[in-house]
C-alpha cells in the first residue's frame, strides 16, 4: 500500500514508517519538523516538509500523492503545556486534523489510522481500562484527542471514511534505527537513561505515597515496535473501530528505575518530589479487543526488553538526533 504519514519524523511516527517500509509498503512522510527531526526521516521514504495548518497545500499534496491510506501522528502531546496554552492544542490537534480529513475526502482516500491516547479517559474508575469505559479527559490535550475521535465518527457516517483510532498507553523503547528524542522530554524511561548517560544528575519521582506496592505510580509500558505492528494491522481493519493499546501489565516508577540500573550497570540517583495533580495510581490497558478482532499480540511484554532497546539507541545517540 501507499501510506501517507503525518508526523513521520517524530518518535512513534518514525518507528511506524520503519516497520511499514520493512513490510514493502511505500511511505510519504509529511512533517513540519517542529517536534520531529530530519535525522528521524527514513531514507527509503519520500519526505515533504509542510504543516497541516496550511489547508490549501495539504489539499494539493493529498491530490498529488493519492495514497491508499493515511496514518496521522502529527500532534502536540504535552499535558502540562495544554493546561497553559489550550488554543495551541485545539488548533493543532483538532483544526489541523480537520484540514487533513477534508483533503482526504477531496482526494478520495478512505482509510485512516489515528494516533490517539489514554489521556482521553482521565483518572479511570477501574483498571484495566477497556473501550467501554466512559472518556473523561482532564486536560485540553486529552480533550483534543477525544474531540477528534468524535469528528471521525461523523466523517465515517457522512463520507464513508473508515478509521481506526489507537489509544496508546505508555509507548517506550526503540527500534534498531529510531528512538525517543523529544525537545521537551517528560517520559520516564528516556529521562532515567539520560541519568545513566550522565546527561542529567538525577531522575525525579513524583509521589511515593500512592496505594501501590512500592508507593509509586504504576503505568502500562508498550514497546514501540509492538505499537507499530498494531498500526499495520489497523490498515486491514474491515470497519471503523477504537482500540486501547497496552500490555495489560504494569510497572511502577521504582521498578523502571531498578530495571534501568540493572541493564545499564550505571548509578541512577533519584529525587523524591510531591505528587503531581491528576496523576492516578494505576493506568493499565485492556487490549483484549484488538487482540480478538485484529489478532494483535505484543512481542515485547517484558520491561527489561523495552528498556534494553531504548538503552542501545540512546548509547548511539546520547544527545538525541541533534547531536
Amino acid at each position: 500500500m501507499k501510506i501517507f504519514v503525518t508526523g513521520g519524523a517524530g518518535y512513534i511516527g518514525s518507528v511506524c514508517c520503519d516497520v511499514l517500509l520493512n513490510s514493502d509498503h511505500s511511505v510519504t512522510i509529511f512533517d513540519n519538523l517542529s517536534e520531529g527531526h530530519q535525522r528521524a526521516v527514513d531514507e527509503r521514504a519520500e519526505f515533504i516538509e509542510g504543516d497541516l495548518q496550511d489547508r490549501q497545500r495539504t489539499m494539493s499534496i493529498l491530490r498529488d500523492v493519492r495514497p491508499d491510506a493515511v496514518m496521522h501522528f502529527a500532534a502536540n502531546a504535552l499535558v502540562g503545556e495544554s493546561m497553559e496554552n489550550p488554543s495551541k492544542y485545539f488548533r493543532n490537534n483538532v483544526a489541523s486534523g480537520i484540514n487533513l480529513l477534508d483533503a482526504m475526502i477531496e482526494a478520495e482516500v478512505k482509510r485512516f489510522v489515528f494516533s490517539s491516547t489514554c489521556a482521553i479517559f482521565g483518572p479511570p474508575e477501574r483498571v484495566p481500562i477497556d473501550e467501554t469505559l466512559t472518556p473523561k479527559p482532564i486536560s485540553p490535550y486529552g480533550e483534543s484527542k477525544l474531540l477528534f475521535e468524535k469528528i471521525l465518527r461523523w466523517y465515517d457516517e457522512i463520507h464513508g471514511l473508515k478509521f481506526v483510532s489507537l489509544r496508546y498507553f505508555n509507548a517506550a523503547g526503540a527500534s534498531e534505527k529510531f528512538g525517543e528524542d523529544h525537545r521537551t522530554e517528560t517520559h520516564l524511561i528516556p529521562n532515567v537513561l539520560k541519568v545513566a548517560l550522565g546527561e542529567k544528575t538525577h531522575v525525579e519521582i513524583y509521589g511515593t505515597d500512592y496505594d501501590t506496592p512500592d508507593g509509586t505510580c504504576i503505568r502500562d509500558y508498550i514497546h514501540i515496535v509492538d505499537l507499530a505492528q498494531a498500526h499495520m494491522l489497523a490498515l486491514g481493519s474491515p470497519q471503523s473501530a477504537f482500540y486501547n493499546l497496552g500490555t495489560g501489565g504494569g510497572s511502577s516508577v521504582r521498578e523502571v528505575i531498578d530495571a534501568a540500573r540493572k541493564i545499564t550497570g550505571r548509578k541512577i540517583d533519584i529525587v523524591e518530589k510531591p505528587r503531581r495533580p491528576g496523576d492516578p495510581p494505576r493506568l493499565i490497558a485492556s487490549s483484549e479487543k484488538i487482540k480478538r478482532e485484529l489478532g494483535w499480540e505484543p512481542r515485547f511484554q517484558n520491561l527489561d526488553a523495552i528498556i534494553e532497546s531504548a538503552w542501545k539507541w540512546h548509547q548511539k545517540f546520547p544527545r538525541g538526533y541533534e547531536d
